[in-house]
Parts: structure tokens; C-alpha cells; sequence
């Protein structure tokens, strides 16, 4: 991680220090949990929510660690993010990227800012609407050169999401979706860099979840983020099968099956997601 990062993560904790404790906020699991670039949601799909579970005079403060093992890549990524005032989320994410056949790695810093425009994911009649942005940078440009990225060194990605809790919807059990749509020029996040000569502008692509809280510990679910296919290397679109554990507001715990399919020409990839989600302030 770059000293930039670092005193990124210290400024977006340090923040909560001054603030009451937020975990009586929400109700427990309506959080959600961190995705792959930070931002609060699933696990591949940012949702409307906000990462905490600060109510409008409290803010918070979130960390995550996750990594997706699939057969020939790695990805890892750690993350800080506060809440303030269940409006406005500000983020902050490294990721490394491993080429496990290849040898080597790519790394990526990621700044999200996510602001509430609308409703409450429980108890508002219509969904909660945020829109969301990311800002990310990538400190290894030689693999995005090569594959004829339009631009190795940064890129946006926006969106606007909607999510929703319909209490005892299914057999009694409450139920959660989520839809995005996100505009971007990313190619396999923007770890491949940004824009191909396929395609140099941005594309509107959808992204959903869907789950059943079993319990108010235990919630199962699937998600699909589609993705573009600028490099003309066959970018295909990412699904996943969950299993999260949430024993308290302060810790969860994620567990899922990820079908990423062909990544930089290595056709098949799938493999374990796991993400460890605290709640710090």
C-alpha cells in the first residue's frame, strides 16, 4: 500500500473518533456488507446503503479484509469507510490483484463517495436510492498497456442503486434486493486499465442482488454484475452464491461461491469469496 492509502484509512477512522457510538442506528443486517471496491453493498454489487449503521445524527466507521481465490488469480482487498449521518459514505480501498500462473501482481487504490438521495431500505414505501461514485488509480500500468487499455493510469466509474427490505416477505422471512446501474469504462474493475479498442466511452451496465434473511443472524442470496468488454478479450459478466453470518453489528462474516468466467483470456474462473466486515464506531 502506498502512503497515500495508508493516511487515507487513518483520516476516514479518525473522523468516528469524535462521534457517539453508532451501532443502535439500524436494525442488524440492514448495513449490508462491504463490496470488492469499498463501497457498502453485497459482495461484487455496490447497493444503496450505507456501510454503517449510523442513524441521522451519529457516524460511523467501517473496515473489511476480503479475498476471492479463483484458479489462476487472487484478489485481495482492504478497505476503510466512515458513515455520516446515514447520508454520506466516503471510502477508501487497496486492491491486489495475483497472477497465480503468471507470477506477479496488480495493485489498485480506490476512493468511493456514495450519498442517500431518497427513502430508508426498510421503512420507506419505495426503495432506498443512492447514487455513488468511484475513483480509481492504478499504481501497475505495464499489463494495461500491453492489452491495449486506452488508459492505464485512472478512471471513474458512477452509479445509482436501489435497495429494498420487505419485512416477512417470503415464508416469514425478510427479503432484500438490490439493482444498480453503473457507468463505466473499467475493464475487469480497472484492474486491466480503462477503455479498449473495442470501445473508449462509457457503457451503462446493470448489477443485481437478491437474498433471504433466514434469521436475524443468517442471510443466503445471489448477485450478477454485468460487465463491458472493451479489450476484445471476452469480459464475461460475474455471478455469486452467499452465505453471511452477522452474530452482531459489529462483525459479519461472508462466504460465497464466485463465477467470475474468462479473466484476461483464462476461461473458467471460480472459486471462494470471503469477507470479514467490522463495524468500528
Amino acid at each position: 500500500m502506498n502512503t497515500f492509502f495508508r493516511l487515507a484509512c487513518v483520516a476516514l477512522v479518525s473522523i468516528s473518533t469524535h462521534n457517539v457510538f453508532a451501532a443502535e442506528g439500524k436494525l442488524i443486517g440492514t448495513a449490508g456488507l462491504v463490496q470488492v471496491e469499498g463501497s457498502g453493498g453485497g459482495g461484487i454489487v455496490p447497493w444503496a446503503t450505507l456501510a454503517g449503521y449510523d442513524s441521522r445524527e451519529q457516524i460511523s466507521a467501517t473496515s473489511s479484509a476480503t479475498q476471492v481465490d479463483v484458479d489462476d488469480y487472487r484478489l485481495t482487498m482492504l478497505s476503510a469507510s466512515v458513515s455520516v449521518y446515514d447520508r454520506l459514505e466516503l471510502s477508501v480501498a487497496h486492491q491486489r490483484f495475483d497472477l497465480k500462473s503468471l507470477g506477479g501482481d496488480i495493485k489498485q487504490n480506490i476512493f468511493g463517495a456514495k450519498y442517500r438521495l431518497y427513502g430508508d431500505v426498510v421503512f420507506s414505501d419505495w426503495p432506498q436510492i443512492s447514487v455513488g461514485m468511484q475513483h480509481k488509480q492504478l499504481e501497475d500500468k505495464a499489463i494495461a498497456n500491453a492489452l491495449g487499455a486506452k488508459s492505464a493510469s485512472s478512471g471513474n466509474d458512477f452509479y445509482i442503486a436501489a435497495t429494498k427490505v420487505h419485512l416477512g416477505a417470503i415464508g416469514g422471512f425478510n427479503a432484500i434486493w438490490n439493482v444498480t446501474a453503473r457507468a463505466t469504462k473499467a475493464n475487469e474493475m480497472g484492474l486491466l486499465g480503462f477503455g479498449g479498442i473495442n470501445n473508449d466511452d462509457y457503457e451503462i451496465m446493470l448489477e443485481a442482488s437478491a437474498g433471504i434473511l433466514l434469521s436475524r443472524h443468517l442471510a443466503v442470496g445471489m448477485e450478477y454484475r454485468q460487465k463491458p468488454d472493451n479489450l476484445g478479450l471476452q469480459e464475461d459478466d460475474w455471478v455469486d452464491y452467499f452465505v453471511t453470518y452477522i452474530p452482531s453489528k459489529n462483525f459479519s462474516l461472508t462466504l460465497a461461491w464466485a463465477e467470475l468466467g474468462t479473466i484476461a483470456g483464462a476461461q473458467s474462473q471460480s472459486g471462494l469469496y470471503l469477507s470479514l466486515n467490522g463495524q468500528l464506531w
